[in-house]
Parts: structure tokens; C-alpha cells; sequence
């Protein structure tokens, strides 16, 4: 195996603001695919269908490796 998927779910809303939930680390795409029918009707998930994102990430790589900046570091408020 030379890369894996990672299966998050994020929604935004008034009340919570944004939240991030990590649903799990899957083999393939379609087994993360899978993951999604067998959670999607669970409560959370299932009023914010659209939040599912599936990201490959290669194994033994460094995927964030430009260190860590402000939220207004990388979006200027005035830019």
C-alpha cells in the first residue's frame, strides 16, 4: 500500500460554527465510499450530506510541510 484515504466530514452552521469530524483511514477510495453509505443516515451527518470530503494522502510523505500560519496570514482581510 502506497497511499491511504482519509475520510473527513465538515459542516458550518450558526449555532456549532464549523466543525470537523474524522470518520476514518481507508485502504481505497471505495472503502472510504463505503464508509460514507454506512454513516450518511447517522444524526449530524445526515442534515449536512454534502460535508464528506475523501483526501489520498502517500504513505511515509510529509504533507504539510510549510509550517503554521494565522488564518489573516493567508487570507489579508484587506487583499
Amino acid at each position: 500500500m502506497t497511499s491511504v484515504h482519509l475520510l473527513m466530514h465538515v459542516r458550518s452552521d450558526d449555532e456549532d460554527g464549523e466543525s470537523a469530524k474524522m470518520i476514518g483511514v481507508y485502504s481505497s477510495e471505495s472503502a472510504a465510499r463505503a464508509a460514507i453509505e454506512r454513516v450518511m443516515s447517522q444524526p449530524g451527518f445526515a442534515d449536512h450530506p454534502d460535508g464528506f470530503h475523501i483526501d489520498e494522502y502517500e504513505i511515509d510523505q510529509d504533507n504539510w510541510s510549510g509550517g503554521f500560519i494565522s488564518w489573516d496570514e493567508a487570507y489579508p482581510p484587506n487583499a
